[in-house]
């Protein structure tokens, strides 16, 4: 069910929300967290809500969506408020500010937060220079951002580190969850020989390699080369080398080990659904990630 309210307050959407619950026959619903998604005015907002309400079906959830309207226009509030099949696990708010109520996004979301319960904020396309000190990121205790869609994907993903503040997290990280444990247990297998550098090739619009990059660099601590071409992911030992390739567009990975079968392993590439409701698993701090970003220095790029 989608209602919307034109002109609206945000009382007036809060009484509408506990009636919609009581007609439904809804009086308690249990949600873990409140999810507030800033696509501000970008014209995919629905692929973001989509996103956060197969998110919400894993952790229940209020949603609030964020949108920016005209700023020369009159203070005005539109809501619409989403539930049932089309507010996932829980509900979605769907807040356009008009004029100047979109330089107030933090003062409109408050009356919407469920008590007691975690806020975590998500920009699926613009992020703002440093999440935690935008007033929606001051919030949360978890700060969402997603480097991919951006015009320049591996230059915002190393501002990345200039902002980082403990509970930041990008979807490009997120993204490259499996590569990383398959490249683990690769190297858990003899022989033990020291990785002497790596070669990782794939997109240069991919910042999720660069990540895997800034990881390799700080845990292996050898030099990593970044080039643009196939997408592998190749770790060189003295007479040992690991390579883990799989086709741009493609499902299915090879691993190859010098002096070993190949073996073909499951890779495809993860959704942004998928990797949203990974960060959604912990909202503690992410020192892994906040390593990865340090380690983009150490990475030589062709």
């Amino acid at each position: 069910m989608i209602v919307d309210m034109p002109d609206t307050t945000t009382v007036a959407v809060n009484k509408r929300l506990v009636q919609l619950r009581e007609d439904a026959g809804v009086i308690t619903q249990g949600r873990v967290l409140t999810l507030v998604v800033c696509p501000r005015e970008h014209a995919d907002r629905e692929l973001a809500i989509d996103a956060a309400n197969e998110a919400s079906r894993e952790h229940p959830c209020r949603v609030v969506v964020l949108v920016h309207g005209n700023r020369n226009a009159t203070e005005r509030l539109d809501a619409q408020i989403r539930v049932g099949r089309d507010g996932g696990a829980g509900e979605v708010l769907v807040l356009r500010l008009e004029g100047e109520l979109a330089d107030h996004e933090s003062s409109v979301v408050i009356p919407f937060l469920l008590p007691d319960t975690p806020v975590v904020a998500w920009w699926p396309f613009d992020a703002p220079e440093v999440p935690a000190a935008d007033p929606v990121g001051k919030l949360a205790i978890r700060r969402i951002t997603d480097a991919t869609p951006s015009s320049d994907p591996i230059a915002t993903i190393k501002t990345r580190k200039a902002s980082y503040t403990p509970g930041d997290s990008d979807l490009a990280w997120s993204r490259i969850t499996y590569w990383r444990a398959l490249l683990t247990a690769a190297l858990d297998e003899a022989p033990h020989a020291p990785v002497e550098s790596v070669t990782i090739s794939g997109l240069r619009g991919e910042p999720s390699l660069d990540m895997i990059a800034g990881w390799l660099a700080v845990r292996l601590g050898c030099p990593v080369n970044r080039k643009v071409g196939e997408l592998f992911v190749e770790l060189h030992r003295a007479g040992a080398s690991i390579r883990l390739s799989r086709p741009q567009t493609g499902r299915t990975a090879i691993l190859h080990r010098d002096g070993k079968p190949d073996r073909m392993l499951p890779l495809a590439r993860r959704e942004t659904k998928e990797c949203l409701a990974e960060d959604l698993r912990r909202l503690d701090a992410d020192e892994i990630y906040a390593e990865a970003l340090e380690g983009l220095e150490r990475v030589s790029y062709e």
